[in-house]
């Protein structure tokens, strides 16, 4: 592929960085292919996720190319971007083709980005996994590598304040491939699973401890801190998906009303 946006945006990506004094944490890269097609699974912890998750392949000289939702490609700004970067719309009501097309870049070679999760968790630690990762890696026949990223819900994430002060650590750890076959996406999405938890309770372990003081919100409360439980994040997230339907359908309505 074609890519004239792609490294300005990371130059500019790492400058704002160093601006912002942050320490970037890369442990396990190697793991990435130089080449090939690749699936990288991600959690899902903040806004900014996007923006960090393409360092994990960084030093194997990848561009990563993720799955975002449909919204972001429908605004007015963001939306070229997006497309320029070459990444895939995906349409959480009917996810059949960007499912095909992340399988056709995984074959041209390219390394795709995906959240199982789907959404945020508030809760900071891994919501349930969508099978779609495991199903989109077997029908390319590319390996699936695990990434956790820990730090970046400190900057921009659901019900907090945006945080974007100076000398913030980002870890980003990068595990050994997994090799789905697609014979049973349910166990082998579970086994990713398992996977990236034991991975995110080591990246919450190792992060700065004069950053990450005990009862701290973005730390899980299974791990000690002051997040949601999963039980509780699930509430407020049906709470949300709620009132995100009653304004579409006063919208709605405002607009047959206005006709």
């Amino acid at each position: 592929m074609r890519d004239v946006t792609y490294p300005p945006i990371i130059v500019t990506a790492k400058t704002a960085f160093k601006l912002l004094g942050q320490r970037i944490q890369l442990a396990g890269t190697e793991h990435v292919p130089r080449e090939g097609g690749v699936l990288l699974a991600y959690n899902h912890i903040g806004y900014v996720d996007f923006v960090y998750g393409g360092l994990a392949a960084n030093p194997s000289g990848r561009l990563v190319r993720f799955m975002a939702k449909r919204e972001l490609f429908d605004h007015t700004y963001v939306g070229p971007l997006m497309r320029s970067l070459h990444h895939i719309e995906v349409d959480r009501g009917e996810g059949v083709a960007s499912f095909h097309t992340a399988v056709d870049y995984l074959k041209q070679g390219e390394a795709v980005g995906i959240f199982p999760e789907a959404t945020i968790s508030r809760a900071m630690e891994l919501k349930d996994f969508k099978t779609g990762a495991v199903r989109i890696a077997a029908a390319a026949g590319v390996p699936v590598v695990p990434v956790i990223m820990w730090g970046t819900q400190r900057m921009m994430t659901k019900d907090h304040p945006r945080d974007f002060s100076r000398g913030k650590t980002i870890s980003i750890r990068v595990g050994e491939p997994l090799h789905p076959t697609g014979d049973d996406p349910v166990a082998e999405t579970a086994a990713l699973k398992a996977r990236m938890s034991q991975m995110l309770v080591e990246a919450v372990r190792d992060y700065p401890a004069d950053e990450q003081p005990p009862g701290s919100w973005w730390v899980p409360a299974s791990l000690g801190g002051s997040a949601p439980t999963l039980e509780e994040a699930a509430r407020l997230d049906a709470e949300e998906k709620r009132e995100r339907a009653r304004k579409r359908a006063e919208k709605r309505a405002k607009r047959q009303a206005d006709k």
